[in-house]
């Protein structure tokens, strides 16, 4: 049995760990369970995100897919990739021997493949032009993910979905997603966890599809997006629980008494 855990909203909220999320993910490994880490956030490394994780007392080296490991998948060696993103995408484009053009200084009249956009607080205008100019010359429009927004502890902010929708709107092409609830992620899921398991996440449009996608439970966590008062959703999760630590310890503290579809995991893991 695998458990896919999203990051955002389900870990941590920015840099802050949610509480209980380390314990919960201890208790899982404890009881024999495969857990792994997917984000749609593009931006870091991979490296960046264990890191990130071994802070708040989470090891989690071989552990970690990322949206832009999936949007890299989706590129050639050779190929000449303008990066409309952060350090991640560019890890991923060159890590699959494809040359990385920055779009905020992209070499003038250089030959362009491919586009990959993600989230890169940096975006500007000028970015915004590169990759559009590039797409109507003929480059193939990739994108790391679609969420329109992205969760902070001061709460959303604009997502990697509404940079892609600018470019979108300026080319009219539709991107091909690389990230959650989209096949190139799912493949790179499966390669980790096989075919059972739980997708924990905070976001039913996002996390709920994926969890569809790969054929495994939704568990869906009030700790990040969602909130109690958007209750019911679609797709519907076979769980419901305030936080990661409520869904697998199943403290009593945390009660979820009184949400539809609530039905917290027993200590240790899934039930058969």
């Amino acid at each position: 049995m695998g458990w896919v855990l999203d990051l955002d909203g389900v870990v941590w909220l920015g840099d802050q760990p949610i509480d209980g999320a380390a314990a919960a993910v201890r208790a899982l490994r404890e009881a024999g369970q495969r857990v792994v880490f997917v984000t749609n956030m593009s931006y870091g490394r991979v490296a960046d995100v264990v890191i990130k994780l071994a802070g708040m007392g989470i090891e989690a080296e071989g552990d970690v897919v990322t949206s832009a490991s999936a949007a890299g998948s989706l590129v050639q060696p050779g190929e000449r990739v303008l990066v409309c993103g952060g350090p991640g995408l560019i890890e991923a484009v060159e890590s699959r021997g494809a040359l990385a053009l920055p779009a905020a200084e992209p070499p003038p009249g250089a030959m362009v493949d491919a586009v990959v956009v993600g989230y890169d607080p940096a975006f500007d205008y000028a970015r915004m032009t590169a990759a559009a100019t590039a797409v109507r010359r003929g480059a193939r429009l990739i994108a790391s993910n679609d969420d329109a927004t992205y969760p902070t502890p001061q709460g959303p902010i604009p997502g990697g979905g509404a940079i892609l929708a600018s470019i979108e709107r300026a080319t009219g092409v539709t991107a091909t997603v690389a990230g959650k609830p989209h096949p190139p992620i799912c493949e790179l899921v499966r390669r980790h966890v096989g075919g059972e398991g739980t997708v924990v996440g905070d976001r039913p449009e996002t996390d709920g599809r994926f969890a569809r996608a790969l054929g495994f439970r939704f568990a869906l966590v009030l700790s990040g997006v969602t909130t109690e008062e958007q209750l019911p959703v679609q797709p519907s999760p076979d769980v419901i629980a305030r936080d990661l630590a409520n869904l697998v310890l199943g403290d009593a503290d945390r009660g979820t008494a009184g949400l539809p579809g609530t039905d917290p995991l027993p200590r240790g893991g899934a039930r058969s």
